[in-house]
């Protein structure tokens, strides 16, 4: 547990994904965290060759630092955490960091922190990582470490709050939020990109990391099916072999995207798509891009995973589809409708509760009720 003393002025956040990789519920929470701390948001090593122990700092804000250790190639694989702890307190002792929260992502942090003194501790867990593939052996014993050191944790979705609410006295749950405003349909200013600006209609579209939670088999079934139709996919290809991926003259990989140019892909897409497979991975995911989607106006087909069919399936917001008959039947229905552009009252109703301002606000309050957190001036001003 946390240490209490001075004012908090700082956050130290310790992640499994790249800032740079995916924009997604860490970049959203922590950009906002930023406004009243001091952020750093330090991800896991980078190895390389010719590379000397170091730390990397990369500024995205007066108050936000990403921090990405450097080891040489030599220490991938080995035991590195006493390298990593030494470049933690240089990096602490540098910038004077002294009152502050520990925020985790990823219980295999904690044996380069435990030497650290923060005056919160609080882990926001996003998923259950101990499913995804190649996790590390050691994962469930640093998460229940992890529970025992926690003051508050939160839940990334419903199922994995069902998980994990009875291993911890303070769990919470926050589900996937959304900036409404980045996604929505703003007509004839939002050209098609250049990328994807010759593919005809209609346009089915995915955006995400491609990894073995995408369902390839049910892909590659309706597009074979459905040779007219186009299947667009943005985002990096991670843990799996492209060269597995269903690859056909009407599935598109266009690669990773900016987070700013996404509401620009979606808004020329006809039906966007989440075909997840039903496995271990998925079994406690809540994509945040559902949101997104319907911010945009666009239908939504997915399959059923459980954050999905409630509340969103049982509302009639995302058709839910078990196989690639129901999928291609739904889609169909969808095609036949008119392409209203606004979300339905009842779902912007639910979209402006779910943002990403809210959903922190929530969290900060938390977290001051629990420590010794300082408002400073521009959050009291707010």
């Amino acid at each position: 547990m946390a240490s209490r003393g001075a004012a908090l002025r700082d956050v130290l956040c310790f992640s499994h994904l790249r800032w740079d990789f995916v924009y997604q519920r860490p970049q959203h929470l922590l950009t906002r965290c930023a406004r009243h701390y001091r952020v750093f948001y330090i991800e896991e090593p980078f190895f390389g060759d010719n590379l000397s122990v170091q730390l990397r700092l990369d500024r995205k804000s007066s108050s936000l630092a990403v921090v990405t250790p450097l080891l040489p190639r030599a220490l991938e694989g080995a035991d590195n955490q006493s390298v990593l702890r030494v470049l933690l307190g240089e990096c602490t002792e540098r910038f004077e960091i002294s009152s502050y929260a520990l925020w985790f992502y990823t219980p295999m942090a904690l044996p380069m922190s435990r030497q650290l003194t923060p005056q919160l501790c609080v882990y926001d867990c996003m998923d259950e990582l101990s499913m995804f593939k190649g996790a590390p052996t050691q994962l469930d014993a640093l998460e229940a470490e992890l529970f025992e050191r926690a003051d508050l944790v939160f839940t990334g979705g419903s199922s994995l709050y069902e998980r994990k609410r009875r291993r911890h006295p303070r769990v919470h749950l926050f589900p996937s939020a959304v900036d409404a405003a980045h996604f929505q349909y703003r007509g004839d200013t939002m050209a098609d990109p250049a990328d994807q600006r010759a593919l005809p209609r209609p346009r089915f579209g995915f955006y995400g990391v491609l990894d073995e939670r995408l369902d390839v088999d049910l892909v590659r079934a309706v597009a074979k099916a459905k040779p007219e139709w186009q299947f667009i996919f943005l985002g990096p290809i991670v843990k799996i072999d492209p060269a597995a991926l269903p690859h056909s003259a009407n599935i598109h990989y266009l690669g990773q995207k900016p987070y700013d140019e996404l509401p620009d892909y979606l808004a020329h897409w006809d039906v966007a798509i989440l075909p997840f497979a039903m496995n271990d991975a998925t079994r406690f995911i809540s994509p945040t891009k559902t949101l997104e989607y319907l911010a945009a106006g666009k239908p939504v087909i997915s399959t059923p995973l459980s954050d999905l069919v409630e509340p969103f399936g049982r509302r009639g917001w995302v058709e839910i589809v078990a196989d690639a008959g129901s999928f291609i039947a739904s889609a169909e229905r969808m095609l036949r409708r008119a392409g209203d552009r606004a979300p339905a009252e009842d779902v912007r109703r639910f979209l402006a509760s779910m943002s990403w301002d809210r959903t922190w606000q929530r969290m900060h309050e938390l977290m001051q009720g629990h420590g010794a957190c300082r408002v400073d001036a521009l959050a009291a001003a707010r």
